[in-house]
């Protein structure tokens, strides 16, 4: 039996914030989690690593409130991008009012077709969500997406005061142009 996350069925932790990584391909994930947790010295973050959604629900019980999704995206993996799309159907949709991110890794691998990099960007515009890209293969490069995602799980976990996950996500969600031919892209 599998159950659809939702934001607000439990309460925070005092000083606490929860980011789930969902990664198909479990390339990225481990380094990722590992730097979040080196550098956040102010609050105490806990990182859950996921393959895909739905979570199995007999740890739902203790199981803390989840404040940040990610989506890491292989973009060098055709399933990575299928996992992430079957996925989201197990998210309550009050998780799209700023407490869900894509992250693409492989985005200047001269392998990926431009079509994938495209729709995942189509599909964090139609959710309205942050997506950002991330160097997986270098330390500077994981690091700097480390601290990207603490700054928005800081807000989205309600620990920087006077800003809401939602007024983070009109300042950073993804739009897509109109005409969305590669050109626009570049």
């Amino acid at each position: 039996m599998m159950s659809v996350l939702k934001p607000f069925n439990k309460l925070p932790e005092l000083n606490t914030a929860n980011i789930l990584l969902v990664e198909n391909e479990e390339q990225f994930q481990q380094k990722l989690a590992d730097a979040i947790v080196q550098q956040e010295k102010t609050v105490n973050v806990i990182v859950r690593l996921a393959k895909n959604l739905p979570l199995p629900m007999e740890n739902e019980e203790s199981r803390p409130r989840i404040d940040l999704v990610v989506f890491i995206v292989n973009l060098t993996s055709d399933l990575s991008y299928k996992s992430t799309e079957t996925s989201l159907k197990y998210l309550d949709p009050s998780y799209f009012l700023g407490k869900v991110c894509f992250l693409v890794t492989n985005a200047r691998n001269a392998s990926v077709p431009p079509e994938r990099l495209v729709s995942v960007r189509k599909l964090a515009a139609s959710f309205q969500c942050p997506f950002m890209c991330a160097e997986d293969q270098t330390t500077d490069g994981v690091t700097t997406a480390a601290d990207r995602l603490l700054s928005i799980l800081r807000v989205a976990a309600g620990l920087v005061p006077m800003a809401t996950s939602l007024y983070l996500s009109t300042l950073t969600r993804c739009t897509v142009p109109a005409d969305t031919d590669q050109q626009g892209f570049d």
